[in-house]
């Protein structure tokens, strides 16, 4: 048995998956009746299944004569005791997630060893008949049998008609993967007879296409290249010679991946039906599906979903999607997809929907005064796109306008600009809106505003000497257009002068500042639109509190540097009247007398000092005004103990570089002050050298002379002397240097 593997490359994937590709371990493979084999498929990429194919096409299941073992990437077909039947070609075909197929073949083979069946010996027949006598033999491929008597081959002197066999008789193959297939025949005959390869009824001729060949032991061959659709069907092997001619057929299954030829965009009406077709070829022919795009939703053959909206029926490949009542929310792309077990194929369409223009807000009453614009909107949502139009009493107002109106317009929306000059431009207006589907009418309303109604229920809260909070519920009417503020208006019962406050934006509080203290005052609010200022409300009384002491003040403390402590000062009610100083009395745990600090008004903290330190102190601190003092605020804190200083402690805080800064600056300065004692001691050292220089400048070149036999003489003094003090050799070296 020969096994032919055919290895076809996978296509990559749609939307930038990962290449799928499929192969089968072995190349050719010859079997024996009765012999066992076993293949192995191997998928690259993410495959989701893999199934395999016999010869007729079929999915094959695990039987008692052919096992499976699949693997998320690798499957093995095992074929037991293996027949003539078996022979083919066997696919393996692959799956990933999204329905795309990849697959290899391979052909099987099948031999049967030479069989003699039924021999009668002896054969007896009577003198003067035609004796026949029978050889029956049987194998795969057919056997050529040569007949001896006497040891002697026995050669024909008469012709012999052909006798021709296939060895297999159907095949299959997938079209537009360049797969080749190759037909063999077996003849014998005398003489040898011509075979030749017919088609519908015509001769085949060689071409790149058509290859033919013929070997020994009578074997023909026809290979086929580059099978497309087309050349599927039933091929004829005809042997012909002088005695006779014999044909035998085989037929060629080709496989086709579905393609989708037919899928359209469909507009649609709102309300009507909407009618979605779709038509697929390939062989076997595929399977028709939909899906759509805006929630997934899939639809298949016999579907009616959606209060039975959506019905789905197909045959012979094509399949239609119906859908009754057509919404708007039917909008949008609709997928086509065609799947057999050879692949699948997947195409897009876009439903539109048309429908009656739709307006898209209730605001159909808007208000102004003489003189003041105002914008009436009329949107709108139509498909395709409406003209729009407005009216006035019957009368069309043209886009360019009136004298005191004009139209500005967009897709989907048109405006009106209305500037009322007298009470004949108030009333109604029509808005109409218009496409080949229909038309539609809104109609708006320009009232005439007002002033706001009196704002009411006002009331005073959190009262005090110069301080007064004011609230109040607004206005039952805005007069149709928004309120902008409200005007707060207050004076001292008796005067006739109001002071005026606005409210920020339309906050229903409002504070008065800068009062009197124990004054009663009068207040009303009013509030203001674009129109103008309404009505006051009731107006209410109420008096500010008299002067009086400060409250207590809020103190916190804080540890202030060395033997200070920083106390904070937290201004409470003043009472009326600006606080004038704070009286702050401290002392020890321990002592009674206590030491007085007077602390400006104006300043938030007062610093005590000199303390001592493990001290407990206690405070007692007053504010006072004009009105008199407060009520003292009592407060407690601790000084700690003195502070070690080491020099542990003093270099603790500085880095390295600091310390080594420090180091050689304390160098440097003994030093200086060694150079400055060989100066004045031994006359000597960098301070003398510097001295001795100035002042040779200063003198003439004899004395020059004697002062460098006088130096000579200091330096053989200075180097015999051997003096032994830090000073003296420091000096030295500086001369040294200088």
């Amino acid at each position: 048995m020969m096994l032919k593997l055919v290895h076809l490359l996978g296509m990559l994937a749609c939307g930038g998956q990962a290449a799928l590709q499929v192969s089968i371990s072995l190349n050719k493979v010859e079997l024996s009746v009765g012999e066992s084999k076993f293949f192995i498929c191997t998928a690259i990429g993410e495959p989701v299944r893999l199934d395999w194919y016999n010869p007729q096409g079929e999915r094959i299941l695990a039987s008692k004569r052919m096992a499976l073992h699949t693997e998320t990437s690798r499957s093995r077909l095992i074929i037991y005791n293996a027949i003539i039947e078996d022979a083919g070609i066997y696919r393996c075909q692959a799956t990933d997630a999204s329905g795309h197929t990849e697959e290899a073949s391979v052909v099987l083979e099948i031999y049967q060893r030479l069989t003699f069946q039924d021999i009668q010996s002896p054969q007896e027949f009577r003198h003067g008949e035609t004796a026949e006598v029978v050889c029956d033999v049987i194998s795969s491929p057919v056997p050529v049998v040569v007949w001896y008597y006497q040891d002697r081959e026995i050669t024909e002197e008469h012709h012999v008609p052909p006798v021709l066999s296939v060895s297999q008789q159907s095949f299959n193959a997938t079209a537009d993967y360049q797969e080749s297939v190759t037909f063999t025949c077996i003849t014998s005959g005398s003489p040898d007879p011509l075979v030749t390869w017919h088609r519908k009824g015509l001769q085949l001729e060689p071409s790149e296409q058509y290859i033919f060949n013929r070997l020994e032991g009578g074997r023909s061959m026809l290979t086929i290249h580059n099978i497309r659709q087309g050349d599927g069907g039933t091929y004829s092997c005809k042997a012909t010679n002088k005695a006779g001619s014999q044909e035998r057929e085989i037929f060629l299954k080709v496989f086709v991946q579905p393609h989708i030829t037919q899928l359209k965009n469909v507009t649609a009406v709102e309300g009507s039906a909407a009618m979605i077709s779709c038509v697929a070829e390939g062989e076997p022919l595929p399977d028709i599906s939909w899906r759509r795009a805006s929630d997934g939703h899939t639809f298949a053959d016999g579907d009616k979903r959606q209060d039975g909206r959506f019905e789905v029926r197909g045959r012979h490949g094509k399949s239609v999607l119906t859908i009754s009542g057509v919404r708007l929310a039917d909008f949008g792309r609709f997928d086509c997809e065609a799947l057999s077990r050879i692949g699948g194929h997947q195409k897009s369409m876009f439903l539109d929907i048309e429908y009656i223009p739709k307006f898209l807000t209730n605001h159909t009453i808007y208000y102004s005064w003489e003189g003041n614009p105002v914008n009436i909107s009329c949107d709108v949502m139509s498909n395709p796109p409406a003209t729009m139009l407005w009216r006035r009493e019957r009368f069309t107002i043209s886009a360019e306008g009136t004298a005191n109106t004009r139209v500005y317009s967009a897709e989907g929306k048109s405006v009106l600009e209305v500037t009322p000059m007298s009470d004949r431009d108030f009333g109604r207006y029509n808005c109409t809106a218009r496409n080949n589907i229909g038309v539609r009418y809104q109609e708006f309303i320009l009232a005439q505003a007002d002033v706001p109604s009196n704002p009411y229920s006002v009331r005073l809260s959190a009262v005090s000497q110069r301080l007064a909070t004011v609230t109040f519920m607004k206005p039952d009417s805005h007069g149709g257009v928004p309120i902008s503020y409200y005007l707060v208006q207050y004076k001292e019962v008796g005067s006739q002068d109001w002071r005026d406050i606005k409210s920020h934006s339309v906050q229903t509080t409002v504070v008065l500042t800068g009062l009197e203290p124990n004054t009663t005052y009068e207040v009303r609010v009013a509030a203001v639109n674009g129109k103008g200022q309404g009505e006051f409300s009731h107006t209410e009384t109420f008096q500010t509190l008299p002067i009086r002491e400060p409250s207590p003040p809020a103190v916190h403390g804080q540890r202030g540097m060395g033997k200070a402590y920083r106390l904070g000062l937290v201004k409470q009610d003043d009472g009326g009247m600006p606080i004038v100083e704070y009286i702050v009395k401290y002392k020890t745990d321990k002592e009674e007398q206590w030491m007085t600090k007077l602390v400006p008004g104006a300043n938030d903290f007062a610093m005590l000092q000199p303390l001592q330190w493990n001290t407990r102190y206690e405070v007692e601190i007053t504010a006072r005004n004009v009105k008199g003092l407060s009520e003292p605020t009592f407060y407690q804190f601790f000084m700690p103990q003195k502070p070690d200083i080491t020099a542990e402690s003093l270099f603790s805080g500085l880095g390295l570089g600091a310390v080594v800064g420090l180091g050689l600056g304390a160098l440097l300065l003994l030093l200086v002050l060694v150079d400055v004692s060989c100066f004045f001691l031994r006359h000597c050292g960098l301070l003398m050298c510097i001295t001795r220089t100035l002042c040779s400048k200063k003198t003439a070149t004899s004395g020059k002379g004697k002062e460098m036999e006088e130096g000579k003489a200091a330096y053989l003094y200075t180097y015999n002397s051997r003096p032994t003090t830090l000073s003296t050799t420091v000096c030295l070296c500086l001369c040294f240097i200088h």
